[in-house]
């Protein structure tokens, strides 16, 4: 086997690719001598290096996060063989590195130990230019020990895929390379998304920014201009156009609060950096999705920035909220998408993006850096730095409409507010099974300091019809209860507003039980019109009605609504009630048992029996 894919490695093309013409289009297979982690680098970002050798020499090199699924799933290991298919070259501290971008494993050749006594290529004497630390430290790489050269600067070598426009741009350096400890670099990047220009005012003054995001084949950064950069910058850059940014420009750590974007640095625009559009529009990708399915976003920690790709099923009206820390208006509106994985999932737009959408209902919309809430499950925000891209022309929005057209029309889909575990408790984020009454009440939930969450599926055999509503203030997001001060007019304490007439909201008490107890639970607006099939405004009108009319309407409604099983996501926490504490039991949502996932959860529960 050795001796099979010894004959099959490309000797000699490691030096090829650095030596060789620019522009050349080599492909070589090599052998991988050592895999390791980066030092610092953690999940899910974790940064790989890994040294190939064709026999003759071995490089080190560094894997792009796009090809980390190679190393996750077990196929990149020592000893393997690959076909380099996509890469930048480099000198970085002295040294020839590759930073891989895409590669082959041919798994058909198998594995053996090192071929040969290959060496490390040679920096000639005409690339030694004395300068800056790069950014790889490699000392502890095959072969490497004690050939560390401190005096070398670090650049680049055009891509082998795709050759330099000019001799002015003959060295651009890929984006997954850059750090603070760059010097003299040009990249070739696209403009992904600009940002509005913002400003500020405090204490220290006041000023104006925007940002852009920037993307190549290696990976994606994100620019921002102050003031004069501001001035200077922003008209020319453009979504979707490419452009040559080169140094003096500062590489920061970034701050993540403000992007959406996998790298842990951020640029800065400063007075010198030389901004200028390419002439040759292509050779530089589109837009790079980490699509997450939205049945997984239940395992996606909260404030996470995640991609996501739907079918837009619902369209909410749009509505106007009040920023707390501007005090200023702006809009919003809510999205509902859904996915072959049987999930839907509330997304919600802003700003403009909410003002102006036009896009309509069955089209498939891939989101980039929407941040994912935990309120009501599992959310979605459409962050001020993300993008959306109707109908876009990847295979993942393809497939997906195959499966809408053929199928999903049709299908029901299950809200992560629905789902076992959707909510995360106080305690870690964990999520949390469903429990039987019986084990709430062992487990003494919500005894503790802080809430507890779970789900139980129940029926409802009570609902308790006195107080079962309160008139509420109509002012957008105060549910407050008004008092009627005079006839047609109810007073606001907390808005100082008297309105005409009031909201009804639900407040309810119900009784449920399981095979293992019964237990009250406080429900809400929303679960009680989901339970009752009527808004609390409808069932006063009725109660008023059978008040006036001796009708027994009311009592019917609230009869129809027991006995049916639902399944609850609750919260347990203690509550103080007439100087006796006391845990209440309060839903925080409810849904229909979804009888097929219900099988396949009992038929999961008995092969764990191992009957």
């Amino acid at each position: 086997m050795a001796n099979n894919a010894a004959s099959r490695v490309d000797q000699g093309s490691l030096e090829a690719i650095f030596d060789g013409p620019p522009g050349q289009q080599l492909q070589p297979i090599v052998q991988c001598v050592q895999v390791k982690p980066l030092a610092g680098s953690t999940a899910p970002t974790e940064r790989y290096r890994v040294v190939f050798s064709d026999i003759k020499n071995f490089v080190q090199t560094m894997l792009a996060t796009q090809a980390n699924h190679h190393v996750h799933e077990g196929k990149l290991r020592k000893g393997c063989f690959v076909r380099l298919k996509g890469y930048n070259a480099s000198f970085v501290k002295g040294k020839k590195i590759l930073i891989i971008l895409d590669l082959d494993v041919l798994e058909e050749l198998g594995e053996c130990d090192k071929i040969g006594e290959p060496k490390a290529l040679e920096v000639k004497p005409e690339e030694d230019i004395k300068g800056q630390p790069g950014t790889i430290q490699g000392n502890d790489f095959y072969g490497n020990k004690g050939q560390a050269q401190q005096n070398k600067q670090q650049r680049s070598i055009p891509s082998h895929t795709k050759p330099p426009s000019s001799s002015a741009h003959a060295n651009i350096y890929p984006i997954e390379a850059l750090s603070p400890y760059s010097h003299k670099w040009t990249i070739k990047a696209r403009c992904t998304n600009k940002s509005d220009i913002k400003t500020w005012h405090n204490r220290n003054g006041e000023g104006k920014l925007f940002s852009v995001n920037l993307l190549d084949e290696s990976g994606e950064i994100r620019a921002t201009g102050f003031n004069d950069q501001c001035d200077l910058l922003y008209d020319l850059f453009q979504e979707n156009s490419v452009y040559y940014i080169s140094s003096p420009c500062r590489v920061q750590i970034a701050k993540k609060q403000f992007s959406n974007l996998n790298n842990d640095y951020e640029l800065t625009f400063e007075r010198d950096t030389q901004v200028e559009k390419a002439e040759e529009q292509d050779g530089v990708p589109q837009v790079r999705f980490n699509f997450t399915g939205i049945a997984d976003l239940q395992d996606v920690q909260k404030d996470t920035t995640v991609d996501v790709v739907g079918i837009l099923k619902e369209v909410g009206e749009t509505s106007q909220i009040t920023s707390k820390t501007t005090s200023k208006p702006y809009d919003k509106r809510e999205l509902t998408l859904v996915d072959q994985t049987g999930f839907s999932v509330r997304l919600t737009v802003w700003g403009k993006t909410a003002a102006s959408f036009e896009v309509s209902p069955d089209s498939v919309v891939a989101f980039k850096g929407v941040k994912v809430s935990d309120f009501g499950g599992r959310s979605l925000s459409l962050l001020s730095s993300g993008s959306m891209t109707v109908n876009p022309d990847i295979d993942e929005a393809h497939r997906l409409r195959g499966w809408y057209d053929a199928q999903g029309r049709t299908d029901t889909f299950e809200s992560h507010a629905n789902l076992q575990g959707a909510g995360v408790g106080a305690a870690g984020g964990q999520r949390n099974d469903y429990k039987t009454i019986s084990q709430v009440k062992e487990e003494q939930l919500g005894m503790g300091e802080e809430a507890d969450f779970f789900s139980v599926r129940a029926s409802i055999m009570f609902i308790k019809q006195e107080s079962f509503a309160y008139p509420a203030c109509t002012t957008d997001k105060c549910n407050k209860k008004v008092i009627e001060t005079n006839p047609g007019e109810w007073h606001c304490e907390r808005c100082n507003i008297t309105h005409p007439k009031p909201e009804y909201r639900y407040v309810i008490s119900i009784n449920v039980s399981d095979h293992t107890g019964q237990i009250w639970l406080s429900a809400f607006n929303e679960t009680g019109a989901l339970i009752m099939g009527k808004s609390a405004d409808e069932l006063m009108s009725i109660k008023e009605e059978d008040d006036s009319s001796d009708s027994k309407r009311l009592g019917e409604i609230f009869q129809e609504a027991n006995h049916k099983t639902w399944n609850f996501r609750c919260k347990a926490k203690l509550d103080n009630f007439q100087e006796q504490q006391r845990v209440r039991y309060q839903v925080s949502s409810a849904s229909p048992v979804n009888f097929v996932q219900e099988s396949a959860r009992l038929a999961e529960l008995i092969k764990a029996y191992h009957i």
